[in-house]
């Protein structure tokens, strides 16, 4: 019953967004990055990385991987939203207390090509360039990343991770497939909510969960009210008591399986 997703057995594509923050943003994207891959290895799933783009002084400004193995999208869909870190800053020479912020995207992974979305080839813009990220000569010699951009939508979509421009374009592919299906989700969710009479929550820019480290630490998810005193064991992966509260609450909420992340952008505070 908690698992009602279509798509819950699905490989979930989680991407990451720094926020607004600056470094310390940045650093914080990384770090909850780092969270999903700890969970991933305590579950022997699989994790294959997409793209990734390193800040400027530290941490990443994005990043997307793929995590598969059993109901991993059932699972991480309960990530999808706004996180909030509260710490003294390592960035601040006054080592005073910052707020950053970063967006943490999930959406199943979609291969099969029967499922109803249209994609014209003339509506999406091919772009190749040299990948950034480690390689050694490969890289930097053969423009072999490929971004996609999806026009109707602003949906945008980059893969570098494999090393030939043939692979990662089948691999922006699918990850454009399987984003312009969790926005055909999004569409009729709130179809389904303005029948009601009601409206979604702004989610952009609203955290459904804050990690303060100072001047006490904890987590909180802001939804289902779930806490916990540990954060350090959070930030290693041990995310199972919100994972389950999640799904607890949608449950009990009857929620319709998730909508798809919100626009491509930057968190605001």
């Amino acid at each position: 019953m908690l698992f009602n997703d279509p798509y819950t057995d699905h490989p979930a594509l989680v991407t990451v967004h720094a926020g607004a923050g600056g470094t310390d943003s940045q650093d914080w994207a990384e770090m909850l990055l780092r969270m999903y891959l700890r969970w991933a290895e305590r579950h022997k799933f699989d994790v294959e990385f997409i793209e990734e783009s390193v800040g400027d002084e530290a941490g990443i400004k994005s990043a997307t991987v793929r995590i598969a193995g059993p109901h991993a999208f059932g699972l991480l869909k309960s990530e999808r939203g706004v996180h909030r870190l509260v710490r003294l800053s390592p960035f601040d020479s006054a080592h005073r207390r910052h707020t950053s912020f970063a967006l943490v995207e999930v959406t199943p992974e979609i291969e099969d090509a029967s499922v109803d979305v249209e994609i014209d080839p003339d509506d999406v813009r091919v772009d190749v360039y040299r990948s950034s990220g480690a390689g050694g000569q490969h890289v930097n010699k053969t423009s072999s990343a490929v971004r996609l951009t999806h026009i109707p939508t602003g949906v945008v979509v980059t893969c570098q991770n494999e090393r030939s421009q043939q692979q990662n374009r089948d691999v922006a592919w699918r990850v454009l497939r399987s984003r312009l299906v969790a926005l055909q989700q999004a569409a009729h969710a709130q179809h389904i909510a303005e029948l009601k009479g009601e409206s979604l929550p702004a989610e952009w820019g609203s955290q459904i969960r804050s990690y303060v480290l100072h001047p006490y630490t904890m987590v909180k998810d802001h939804r289902t009210g779930v806490e916990v005193g540990n954060a350090q064991a959070v930030l290693d992966g041990d995310i199972e008591p919100f994972i389950e509260g999640y799904l607890h609450w949608a449950a009990r909420e009857g929620a319709a399986p998730d909508p798809a992340p919100a626009r491509q952008g930057s968190p605001s505070k």
